[in-house]
């Protein structure tokens, strides 16, 4: 937005007439040429990005002209485009776009980009158009303008955003705004501009380039130990946090009862201040992202988890993650001691989908960036590591209860990060109306009504009927499906028999059976080492449960570090007498983008002999280095 107030009669003339012929003449235009679009890029591969500059005064210009210069620099080649010579018909042909925008006089783009601002506006609202036309398109947003303008600053910056991120387009990078007037616009625009090269560069298939890092991590300064920080000595539940304060610095916006500007948050300032000593890097108001262990282990070539074994995934290039914090459970196995916080439905302020993958993604590369110079890291796994492939909606809470979790999901999808998505059951019909995940887990932490309640202590009093209608809904889903079981020792490994009988319910894909993690004892949760299954009684337990299933399941793989095996259904994914638990990833994101129906078989892979129940690897993948030592936790076993 120019700050001047020459602005002459003739131009305001000019513009006026034009914002009248848009309703007119040119949607006359548009609706003739819009449901018949100009044919694909012959070799899109090749096709230059465009980087579009939206400009008065020239100040956006001049801002186009440098990072133009900076995207040639680092081998990135875009063409610089007068959005007015550009025919917005080409824009579903573009791959990447990049958008520097200003803003004019009340809130209007500026001459050379009234075109295609009002090309966007109209084929948002056109239902024939549909919200896939940029499916294909990346892109990224900088606006430019001055705050004195109070509501309007930065308007046309925003609406291409908003409106591209409408008809399917990807936002690579947040929309960032700057002032004209506080002068601090170029070093804003430099920072960002910066960023873009990062994302393009790394981005690239055959050009993995790691980032800097602010300090080197000496061997002798790691502990691999610290794979989860320390919880503080205090650990208070919701229920009891009454009372209890925290010093102004660490309280933000948010006032003593949990509402910010207003409205309700789930993260109170004690809620906040224990996650985040737990190492959790929270997003909003009611979304977090952690980095997992096994993330850390195969950046250095030590291993993955059990979901490399079983299923493909890439350990360093998983994002751990969730949109809701909170729970409709209160299990005493929970590895938080339930710092996070229940409720039975939504009663929260709610952020955008967009802003929770672009911040969870920003704060897990954060968090990458913190291991380079670790021993055994190099540069190849860093850069992997830097462009997550696969989120677990799994981290902590229930993320099946945020309102938007299949909008999230698409934006995950779109980057081409698959999901693996674990819901506790009780909350069915928003499994019937869930998106298609990569693969869903329903967890099952009893077999009978008394166990469950006292294991997983729900807030539904009708938990168990909330149950069986999630196994139901699973049921129905035609991607694939997990029971997951956790087995505390002493509390739920003894129901074989009641475990079966769910087979027939939700007739899952696979059966994960794995031993429960001793987080500490604490007030909330009185388990010990004792209630913790070694591997041999987890191998048992599964083998007693195929054995039920009647030939219908058979015990697959195992991870024996995870203390972890699973079962596969026979005819689905024994083919020839190998096993094809693994998961073909680029071929779930064609399916998911062809929007056509599909199913689990759709995109399975061969297992790995090392990954097979019985290898003599025991799940450990023998492309990486097995790092023991040795630990001597206090136990009577």
């Amino acid at each position: 937005m120019s700050s001047t107030t020459t602005t002459t009669t003739s131009l305001t003339t000019h513009l006026t007439l034009l914002t009248l012929l848009s309703a007119t003449t040119l949607y006359c235009f548009y609706k003739s040429r819009r449901l018949k679009p100009s044919p694909p890029s012959p070799n899109p591969t090749t096709r230059p990005g465009k980087l579009f500059f939206i400009s008065q005064t020239g100040t956006s210009k001049a801002l186009a002209k440098h990072l133009h210069n900076l995207l040639i620099s680092n081998n990135l080649p875009f063409d610089l485009v007068d959005p007015k010579t550009y025919e917005p018909e080409d824009l579903h042909n573009e791959t990447l776009v990049i958008i520097i925008a200003s803003t004019y006089e009340n809130g209007n783009p500026p001459s050379n980009g009234v075109f295609l601002s009002d090309w966007l506006s109209e084929s948002v609202e056109d239902f024939r158009v549909g919200s896939l036309l940029l499916s294909k398109c990346k892109f990224a947003v900088f606006g430019v303008g001055s705050r004195s303008y109070g509501d309007m600053f930065n308007k046309v910056g925003k609406a291409f955003s908003t409106k591209m991120r409408a008809l399917g387009g990807v936002e690579i990078v947040p929309f960032c705004e700057g002032d004209v007037d506080e002068g601090e616009l170029d070093s804003e625009f430099g920072v960002w501009s910066e960023k873009v090269v990062r994302v393009l560069k790394t981005g690239e298939i055959n050009e993995l380039v790691a980032e800097s890092c602010e300090e080197f991590i000496d061997e002798s300064d790691y502990d691999e130990d610290e794979e989860e920080e320390e919880v503080e000595t205090e650990i208070v539940d919701l229920e009891d946090i009454a009372g209890k304060s925290l010093k102004k610095k660490d309280m933000g916006m948010v006032t003593s009862n949990g509402k910010k500007n207003g409205e309700k948050v789930m993260v109170t300032p004690v809620i906040r201040a224990s996650l985040t000593k737990q190492g959790y890097k929270i997003i909003g108001s009611h979304s977090g992202v952690k980095i997992c262990r096994w993330t850390k282990s195969q950046l250095r070539g030590r291993g993955g988890c059990y979901k490399h074994s079983f299923y493909g995934i890439e350990s360093h290039r998983c994002m751990e993650t969730t949109p809701s914090l909170a729970c409709a459970n209160k299990c005493v196995f929970c590895w938080r001691h339930h710092t996070n916080p229940v409720g039975k439905s939504w009663q929260w302020k709610m952020d955008d989908p967009l802003m929770i993958v672009n911040t969870a993604i920003e704060e897990h590369r954060k968090m990458i960036k913190q291991m380079k110079g670790v021993p055994g890291v190099t540069a190849e796994r860093l850069s992997e590591g830097l462009l997550p492939r696969h989120c677990a909606l799994s981290l902590v809470g229930e993320p099946i209860m945020y309102p938007e979790i299949n909008s999230l999901v698409d934006e995950l999808h779109k980057r081409r990060i698959s999901t693996f998505l674990v819901t506790n059951a009780q909350f069915p019909d928003k499994i019937v109306s869930l998106n298609p995940i990569t693969q869903l887990y329903v967890s099952v932490d009893a077999a009978t009504k008394e166990n469950m309640k006292a294991i997983d202590r729900p807030l539904f009093g009708d938990f168990w009927e909330r149950f069986v209608d999630s196994l139901k809904a699973l049921k129905d889903k035609q991607q694939r499906t997990v029971y997951r079981l956790t087995l505390v020792k002493g509390w739920n490994t003894e129901d074989i028999d009641a475990y079966s009988s769910f087979f027939s319910i939700g007739n899952p894909d696979f059966v994960e059976i794995k031993g429960v993690t001793y987080c500490g004892t604490s007030a909330t949760s009185k388990l010990t080492m004792e209630n913790v299954p070694w591997h041999a009684d987890v191998k048992a337990f599964s083998e007693a449960l195929a054995e039920k299933s009647n030939g219908e399941y058979e015990v697959a793989c195992e991870h024996v570090h995870s203390c972890c095996v699973l079962l596969a259904k026979v005819d689905k994914f024994k083919i020839n007498g190998q096993w094809h638990t693994w998961i073909d990833y680029e071929k779930f994101h064609d399916l998911v983008a062809s929007g056509k129906p599909f199913g689990s078989n759709d995109y399975m892979a061969l297992t790995p002999s090392w990954a097979v129940y019985g290898a003599n690897e025991g799940g450990f993948d023998p492309e990486q280095a097995r790092y023991k030592k040795e630990r001597n936790h206090k136990s009577s076993r």
